[in-house]
């Protein structure tokens, strides 16, 4: 809430550190594309890119792992962010989500915590990605998290970004023409089916010291 002050200064110095080893989302991989209307979603929405079937919006979509530094590879077992751009004809919309449809936390004050205690060791800069460390389970252990099971799964290695799915996370309100609004959940769905590697696969791919 904004009338809490202790949440809005702990959010406001996290946002303000400029430690690049502690961005989030620090690095990815981008792809141009279009988002088509199958159905008018007219009943829903009166945003202008739901209205005509067969309509296509330009779309630029960043996908990124989470806890990777700017130098990680891009084979982590780690969740995978992604932030689509739409260019609609009233302006531009942004919609963000992950590939897992849970968060770690409910409460926002935990968020700056769980950052700082999954990113890689300060002293040795390691592990990048995969929270492989002491830190994030000492966090982890005490923060009972849903999350942490689907992150500790194959979806967590995704094959490709074709082949894995995607989830708003948060329940939006979309406004109908008459001002009726709705709770929606957005969800990515790949045509090429769900499909991981498998963990040797991974640790070959990112060329493992063994």
């Amino acid at each position: 809430m904004l009338e809490d002050f202790v949440l809005r200064e702990k959010i406001f110095h996290f946002d303000h550190e400029r430690i690049p080893e502690r961005i989030v989302h620090a690095r990815g991989s981008g792809a141009h594309g279009f988002f088509e209307v199958y159905e008018s979603l007219a009943e829903l929405t009166k945003a202008d890119l739901f209205q005509r079937p067969g309509e296509k919006t330009p779309v630029f979509v960043r996908f990124s792992t989470v806890a990777g530094g700017a130098g990680s590879v891009d084979t982590p077992r780690d969740v995978r962010g992604f932030a689509v751009k739409f260019y609609t004809k009233e302006g531009n919309w942004d919609l963000v989500g992950n590939n897992i449809p849970v968060f770690f936390i409910q409460d926002a004050m935990k968020f700056p915590d769980l950052v700082h205690a999954v990113k890689m060791e300060a002293d040795r800069a390691y592990p990048q990605a995969g929270s492989a460390h002491d830190t994030f389970w000492d966090w982890a252990s005490l923060m009972p998290a849903h999350m942490l099971t689907w992150a500790m799964s194959d979806r967590a290695i995704p094959r490709s970004f074709r082949m894995m799915e995607g989830f708003g996370v948060h329940t939006f309100r979309l406004i109908n023409a008459s001002g009726k609004s709705s709770f929606v959940k957005f969800h990515w769905k790949p045509k090429l089916g769900l499909q991981s590697v498998v963990w040797d696969e991974a640790l070959k791919l990112q060329a493992a010291d063994k």
